[in-house]
């Protein structure tokens, strides 16, 4: 009756021996590459690891299920996104990539998956970030956005020279809170504005607190990258006082900053300024199409000239701008077209994802005093 007890032992001595591998492995090995975001589940907001695109596993639960063995050292979990974006390279990356890895040895994501495991048509996909301390955007970064409204040789003039003087970049602020949405929620059509554009755009999440950080060593303040849309109102100012360009009418509405569908961590997506492309659909139609080699100001410059100003934190959003194909554009379709309710936008990048959202027009809004913004119809 001795054979059952060795085999016992040799079983335990055996998982013992992969766990202990895997434990002083993990720090640097991957056997599956990952994204993270943050989802709806059972009405929970959990911050979750996304696997294979289809698969979403929550984090702490998972964590929990690895620290049971008794092998590896028991470490809490972040409560948010911006929590697992500060805590990342200090000890959190060595945790998923242990979590990663025993999953993946085990076989959970194949078949007689625990119960912390879903997929991604069971969860809800919110933003990844609820929500950054700040949205930073660049305003014409991409030489096939320079100029779209002008003929055929005020656009070629105008982009020669933004080759010859590049100058510094412009940044702009969005809003967080009430402006960003997630994957498949609807971006609201504000009443009596008419000429709602999309722009697709790179999202780079800041990792680290960040000043003066220069275009060399950029990517090291880099926790990763979604995709994003700047959503915008080209309607303008009302006419009277002061007139001028109004950033935040044309970027502030609400629901005017979707991002998601997830982040990809830096180390599974490669160098945007090598492999980026980025596109968009309305409806089925494509408007954009854009890679790195359109930009105007590298990535790593738009951080830098970001730093240069403000201090960035981690969980800071720095979006690269926009190539041509927008919808107040005449130079790709020959006649402006701006969104309608009921329509679909896709926004795509390679290698991270694709965020869908939907167009809703916004109920008439309640009458006021005459101070809020008018109609864009009413100008004259």
């Amino acid at each position: 009756m001795i054979f059952p007890q060795i085999k016992k032992l040799f079983i335990s001595s055996l998982l013992i021996f992969v766990s202990i591998t895997l434990y002083a492995q993990s720090a640097n090995d991957i056997l599956a590459p990952f994204k993270v975001g943050t989802f709806g589940i059972d009405d929970r907001q959990v911050v979750g690891l996304v696997l294979r695109d289809s698969l979403i596993v929550e984090l702490d639960a998972a964590n929990q299920g690895l620290e049971q063995g008794g092998v590896v050292p028991e470490i809490s979990m972040p409560a948010n996104m911006i929590e697992l974006i500060e805590r990342y390279e200090y000890g959190l990356k060595r945790r998923l990539y242990e979590i990663v890895n025993d999953l993946v040895l085990s076989g959970q994501l194949d078949s007689d998956r625990p119960a912390f495991i879903h997929s991604l048509e069971e969860v809800d996909t919110l933003p990844p970030i609820m929500y950054p301390g700040k949205i930073m955007n660049a305003a014409v970064n991409f030489y096939t956005h320079v100029n779209e409204t002008g003929t055929p040789e005020e656009v070629a003039a105008s982009r020669r020279d933004r080759r010859e003087n590049r100058g510094a970049p412009y940044l702009f602020l969005k809003p967080t809170r009430g402006a960003v949405i997630g994957d498949g929620d609807s971006v609201m059509l504000p009443s009596g504005r008419s000429q709602i554009d999309w722009e697709v755009e790179l999202g780079t999440v800041i990792g680290t607190t960040s000043k003066y950080v220069s275009a060399e060593n950029a990517r090291d303040h880099i926790f990763g990258f979604m995709v994003t849309m700047d959503i915008s109102d080209r309607g303008g100012r009302p006419p009277g006082g002061f007139q001028g360009v109004d950033w935040f009418v044309g970027k502030g509405h609400d629901t005017f900053a979707p991002m998601g569908p997830w982040i990809v961590p830096k180390e599974f997506y490669g160098d945007p300024m090598e492999i980026l492309r980025q596109t968009l659909t309305v409806g089925g139609e494509q408007m954009q199409e854009g890679t790195a080699g359109d930009m105007i100001h590298s990535l790593y410059e738009l951080l830098e000239y970001a730093s240069s100003l403000v201090t960035l934190f981690p969980g800071d959003v720095l979006n690269n701008g926009t190539s041509g194909g927008v919808g107040m554009g005449t130079a790709v379709r020959g006649e402006q077209r701006f969104l309608q309710s009921g329509e679909v936008i896709e926004a795509s990048i390679d290698g991270i994802g694709t965020l869908r959202v939907n167009v809703e027009a916004e109920a008439a809004r309640p009458q006021g005093t005459g101070a809020q913004l008018p109609a864009d119809a009413s100008y004259r």
